[in-house]
């Protein structure tokens, strides 16, 4: 479905139309959606018609990666004069958009400044750039994301619970029924949309299972190359959204969208593989390598440093506050999800790390490379994993970060974190979580209402 692969550069080369009309022409499509994930993992970009698209330079504002999650603005040091940037169409990326009233497609567009170099604060290339150490080791990293989401009711008042949405004769469902398949039959007719709008967009999901929460989910991707998993969860969150409203629903990624129930995840399954494709967390004869321990060392000792990117919202604190329903330490074991680092029970080329701390909530780019950039360091560094847990890590030391304000403290001093995901795109990001959790604390809740207003 997509236009031919081509390979990304350091510096900026302008595509022409002989790389897109071709292939939008065939296929009749009017429009092109052309975006830039920003820090919160949104589209931000414009709509151009397809007869126009590719001919003359795309800009718009830098601006864009100093958008706090309301809307607003805080003021990046390193673009006081609100600069525009050279955008690029990534004609790997090109696809339809199958929930179009009129023929469409979606691109992805990198960003790159008036000297020819990449925005280092575009979370493409943030996750680039951690890319690059790797390939320079001569390693490639090979991950598959797992998502959790929760369907709710088109008509849940915002000042109210959220509420699950009718099923099938128009039941609500209030139990939980994880891993139920009558409980997903439910929703036959949008998860039968969610599939056919995936293929479409070439989005290479796996299986789908009920979760813990009442219309909660989870989606497996097929593992593969960094970059094109996060577009993929990116293209996803929006496809599920859309497949939803198609149902009269609504969907979300919340980390914690209900008080009482279960909170939603991003869980990452990681390895690396060398130059001749072996995968090199594991020895010829099978045991574990001292990379291996070296990741799960990077992990335990420089996620609590990356916690902000893990957790990046006030509301991504309260998916920790019942550390039985998610993981809440840095503990590691063989197949024990109770356990912030579960290690699968796989053949030796297939040994992999998954990391169960992200929410959902993530922007997929930066998540990825907050993670590979904390496994990479224990790798260079040559650090140890702590013995593995036997029985359960639940109830034991809360390895993580508990708030905003000690998350945002922990990334911002971060010298190590500094150097692989680079200094601008860390204070920037730091600038805007100071922001939004300003604009968080100015509000004054019911629970202060009913609770203390007349009791102090």
């Amino acid at each position: 479905m997509r236009a031919e692969r081509t390979q990304a550069n350091d510096r900026c080369s302008v595509s022409t139309d002989d790389v897109f009309q071709p292939w939008l022409k065939e296929r009749g499509i009017e429009d092109v959606e052309a975006f830039v994930p920003d820090m919160a993992g949104s589209a931000r970009g414009k709509v151009v018609p397809a007869d126009k698209f590719g001919a003359g330079k795309m800009k718009m504002p830098e601006a864009i990666f100093g958008q706090t999650i309301s809307g607003d603005y805080v003021v990046n040091p390193q673009n006081v004069e609100d600069r525009d940037m050279l955008l690029v169409p990534d004609s790997n990326t090109l696809r339809p958009v199958p929930w179009a009233t009129d023929p469409a497609a979606s691109v992805f567009l990198d960003c790159f400044r008036g000297d020819g170099l990449p925005v280092d604060t575009s979370p493409r290339h943030v996750l680039r750039n951690v890319l690059d150490k790797y390939a320079a080791k001569g390693w490639t990293p090979v991950v598959a994301p797992e998502v959790e989401f929760y369907l709710l009711s088109a008509h849940s008042d915002p000042n109210e619970e959220a509420e699950p949405p009718e099923g099938r004769l128009g039941r609500t469902e209030g139990a939980r029924q994880p891993y139920s398949v009558d409980a997903m039959n439910d929703f036959d007719p949008f998860i039968n949309d969610l599939y056919a709008y995936c293929e479409v967009q070439d989005i290479h999901i796996d299986t789908l299972s009920q979760e813990m929460g009442p219309a909660q989910f989870e989606i497996n991707f097929l593992h593969g190359n960094a970059v094109d998993l996060a577009d993929q969860v990116f293209l996803f969150k929006r496809t599920v959204r859309e497949a939803a409203i198609r149902h009269r629903m609504h969907a979300t990624f919340l980390a914690k969208p209900m008080a009482e129930e279960a909170g939603s995840a991003l869980h990452i399954h990681q390895s690396i593989v060398d130059k001749s494709s072996k995968n090199i967390f594991s020895l010829d004869n099978g045991d574990a390598s001292e990379l291996f321990r070296g990741f799960l060392g990077g992990l335990q000792k420089y996620m609590p440093d990356a916690m902000l990117i893990f957790a990046p919202y006030v509301n991504s604190y309260r998916r920790f506050l019942d550390p039985w329903a998610s993981p809440v330490n840095l503990a590691w074991a063989v197949d024990n999800r109770t356990v912030g680092l579960r290690v699968p029970d796989a053949e030796p080329e297939n040994r992999r790390i998954e990391n169960r701390l992200a929410g959902s909530d993530v922007n997929p780019y930066l998540v990825l490379a907050a993670s590979l950039a904390c496994g990479y360091l224990g790798m260079t560094e040559g650090l140890q994993a702590t013995k593995p847990i036997v029985g359960s890590a639940y109830g034991g030391t809360f390895g993580l970060h508990r708030n905003l304000d000690a998350a945002i403290e922990a990334l911002r001093g971060s010298a190590e974190l500094r150097s692989m995901l680079g200094d601008n795109f860390i204070n920037l990001y730091c600038l805007l979580k100071d922001e939004e959790n300003r604009e968080f604390q100015e509000i004054i809740t019911p629970w202060e209402r009913e609770i203390l207003m007349f009791n102090v």
